[in-house]
């Protein structure tokens, strides 16, 4: 907790955007848990199949850096549960499973400070405006983009673990800005895709794994609480067992994804990561066709 303060005292940045994600937070917690709690309907069979949805998703997306949400939504889109409001439900456990993600992170030393600046505010608005894109567009029309976009970082991750001379990471690059706006933007209408946009891209830069997802899930804390407060504005259907059983699956899985983050060799990694994403995105690719 030091540790924390002596940080927000030396950058008034970071002590400017954590207020304001506090009261987001609250507002969050506000407008959605009391008027969830107020009408107590739980279906408890629901509440644990998503509850070991969350873990798993979480326990990859904390270790690999993503699919948290591409696997947590197409769940939903898979019981018929309409874009926009699969979405929602998604970005509001995200909210608390990627603050609980991205402090563990921190906590093990993942987090590039400077690296995180650079992302943080391109990537919220992104995400404020894919929110409000996918209120008003069905979101699956972009999907095939992304999916072949998805494709070929996949590739260019496994070339990177093959190839014996590595690529120096720049972390003054022009490109960054544009790689959180369009991470941010992706995420919030497919329901994920921060982890695959942003944290594949900055390996395939030549970042080293470990800070890539940890940095990525830490400020996808921010980009996911874009994402939940503009829903909340356009989405008035919630229901709690889902958004329950993803929160505290996730949040139970954090810590034990960023210590796997930690101890695994890079290679090993980046090789997990460039299938998952390959994986990922033809299922995608396939979905949108039919």
């Amino acid at each position: 907790m030091e540790r924390i303060i002596l940080k927000l005292r030396e950058e008034p940045f970071w002590l400017m955007f954590f207020s304001i994600s506090a009261v987001l937070i609250a507002l969050i917690a506000v407008k959605s848990f009391a008027g969830l709690l107020g009408n107590f309907e739980m279906d408890y069979e629901m509440f644990f199949w998503f509850l070991l949805v969350g873990f798993v998703a979480q326990t990859i997306d904390g270790a690999l850096g993503m699919a948290y949400g591409v696997s947590s939504n197409s769940i939903l889109l898979g019981i018929g549960i309409p874009p926009a409001v699969a979405s929602a439900w998604v970005h509001f456990a995200q909210v608390f499973t990627s603050l609980a993600s991205g402090f563990s992170h921190w906590k093990l030393g993942n987090v590039k400070w400077d690296l995180a600046k650079k992302l943080m505010i391109p990537g919220v608005l992104g995400a404020v405006i894919g929110a409000y894109f996918l209120s008003n567009i069905d979101g699956n029309t972009i999907k095939p983009i992304i999916a072949i976009y998805l494709f070929i970082m996949g590739l260019i991750i496994l070339g990177k673990v093959i190839r014996k001379k590595k690529k120096v990471f720049n972390p003054n690059a022009k490109s960054l800005p544009y790689l959180a706006s369009i991470g941010g933007f992706a995420d919030a209408i497919g329901g994920g895709g921060w982890g695959p946009i942003v944290n594949s891209t900055l390996m395939g830069k030549g970042q080293v794994p470990r800070f890539a997802i940890g940095t990525g899930n830490f400020v996808e804390i921010f980009v996911s609480l874009a994402s939940a407060t503009t829903f909340l504005f356009f989405i008035k259907d919630l229901s709690l067992a889902p958004i329950l059983g993803l929160i505290l699956g996730g949040v139970i899985a954090a810590p034990f994804a960023a210590i796997i983050c930690k101890k695994l060799n890079p290679k090993l990694l980046m090789i997990f990561v460039g299938v998952l994403i390959i994986f990922l995105s033809i299922r995608t690719f396939y979905l949108t066709l039919d």
